[in-house]
This record gives C-alpha cells, structure tokens and sequence, in this order.
C-alpha cells in the first residue's frame, strides 16, 4: 500500500471503533453511522499512512500486528483530544454534572440560587444507574455510589449512603408486621439486575432471600421504588430514596448496607472555573442531604 498523503486523524475513531466492536456494523451502531462510512474512513487512514491496519472477513475484521500497535497511540489521542475538548467546553460555561438515579431531586430546589448566583454558567444535569464514562467525554463531574477504581480521576467523598428494607402498605396488608429482615423465606421481594449485583440491596438479598420468592429484577431503583409502591414486594433500597416517598415503610431501623457517595471528575478540568463553582455547589448540596442519604436519623 503507497502513501498517499497525511493523514485525517478522525478517520482514526474509526478505526479505533472497528477494532473495539470487532465488526464494521457494531462500530457503525457504537458511532451512529453507516457501516459503508466505516468502511471507507478505514480505507482512507489506511492509503495515507500506506499499510494495512485491518484485515476483512466474512465475520468481522481482524487487527494486523502494525494495527495493533498503532491502537494504545490511538487511544492516547483519543484521550487528548476528549480532554481538549472537555477544556474548550469548561471555557464555555457548560458544565455536565451526571447523577445516580434518585439524587436529581436533591438538586432541584437549590439549581435557582445556583443560576442566580453564577448566571454564566450553563449546568446539565442527567441520571441514570448506569456509570457515565468521564474519560470518554460522557460528562465532566459525576456523584459516583460505591468505590471508584479509577486511579486516574479525582474522586473527593461527599457522604455515606445507607440502604434499608422497605414496603408498601399494600404489601403489608397481606404480609403483617413483624418482618424479620434477616428471614426473608416466604416473602415476595423485588430484586436487582446483574448489573447491580455489587449494591449492598442485592448482597443483601443475596445473604438472607434463601427460601424467598423474586417477583421480578430491575436496574433502576426507580423502578425499584414504583415496584414496591404497587405492593409488588419487599423492597431492599437506598433510605435516600425510599424515605422521600411517604408511603414507603421501613420495617428495619438498621442501616442495613451502606457506601460512600464521591463527586468524581477528571484531573485536568478541576482547575476551571465553572468546574469549580459546580463542584461546591455540589459539595454543599450533598452536605445538606447527609443526614437524609445516610439513613440514620430515624
């Protein structure tokens, strides 16, 4: 293959998105695009670097050896150019701010004084269960429950959050107190998805549900809350979330399984301004919950 010129270097998303889906068609779905556009960036870094970085088969593509080294450079400028871009958008007063399901509420109140105070500053706030990817540009600051693994990212801890079991009084019109939250046998409970099995709810479903009925699994704990609300089943959850709803009834006045809640962010946007004014707005939001997050206070 003749080098032809220099090369684009955004055609090497591409390339770095073929070789983590394994397929033309999976990268096209990871990059919302064509499978054909896939395809012919390839072919274009390919004749501009003049060697051959994947190789075409029936089922897939398969990395050649040069390829292969060329993917940890590529996934080193990747990772600039998302930091340059991330620096850019801080510039621009738009932070986004990633929170765990049910911690949304907890901010709604103080974003007014919040915007009152920092006019400039454009803060989106989403929520979700699933982790976003910081280093991938999938938002700038997260609140992160559990332990971060990630060495290379600033985690600062807020608080503890606590986890109780809990039900509806429809639930408990057919199965009176006393419910013995280490005896789950006989009862109905909601569980969680694989993908949560690491919550302290699902361990502790997992030490004490022997003999107990899972109605059905969820991975929201928005879903987990309306499930219990309806009298499906008994409800292991964070107290955060349950104890905002008035119609949710703790049966233990244990914290039964707790994890610490860290604000979460990449090194080399904690220095901007905006980032700043977001990470105590945070800070103080947080702090203000405490007590409500950690399940204590009876």
């Amino acid at each position: 293959m003749i080098k032809t010129g220099e090369p684009d270097w955004n055609d090497l998303r591409y390339f770095l998105a073929a070789a983590r889906a394994g397929t033309l068609s999976g990268a096209a779905r990871a990059l919302g695009v064509r499978h054909t556009t896939i395809s012919r960036r390839l072919t274009a870094l390919e004749g501009a670097l003049g060697v051959s970085l994947v190789v075409r088969r029936p089922h897939g593509i398969e990395i050649t050896p040069l390829g292969r080294k060329l993917l940890p450079l590529g996934d080193d400028l990747e990772r600039a150019m998302q930091a340059l871009t991330a620096l850019v958008r801080s510039g621009k007063n738009r932070v986004r701010l990633a929170l765990p399901s049910g911690f949304s509420s907890l901010f709604g109140q103080s974003m007014a004084a919040f915007h009152k105070t920092h006019p400039n500053i454009n803060l989106e706030l989403t929520s979700g269960s699933r982790p976003v990817d910081l280093q991938r540009g999938e938002a700038d600051l997260a609140v992160r429950v559990g332990v971060v693994g990630d060495d290379s990212l600033i985690a600062q801890k807020l608080c503890v959050a606590g986890w109780s079991i809990y039900a509806s009084q429809r639930y408990l019109d057919r199965h009176p107190m006393p419910i013995d939250p280490r005896q789950l046998a006989g009862h109905e409970i909601i569980g969680f998805h694989a993908s949560l099995a690491g919550v302290p709810g699902a361990k502790w479903i997992e030490a004490h549900g022997a003999g107990a009925t899972t109605v059905f699994r969820v991975a929201e704990m928005t879903e987990m809350l309306a499930a219990a609300l309806s009298g499906a089943g008994l409800a292991v959850m964070p107290c955060m979330l349950a104890e905002s709803e008035p119609r949710m009834l703790r049966l233990a006045p244990d914290i039964l399984g707790s994890h610490p809640v860290s604000l979460v962010y990449r090194r080399e946007i904690g220095a901007e301004a905006p980032v700043r004014a977001v990470i105590r707005f945070v800070a103080s939001v947080i702090k203000d919950h405490a007590v409500l997050i950690s399940g204590e206070a009876r």
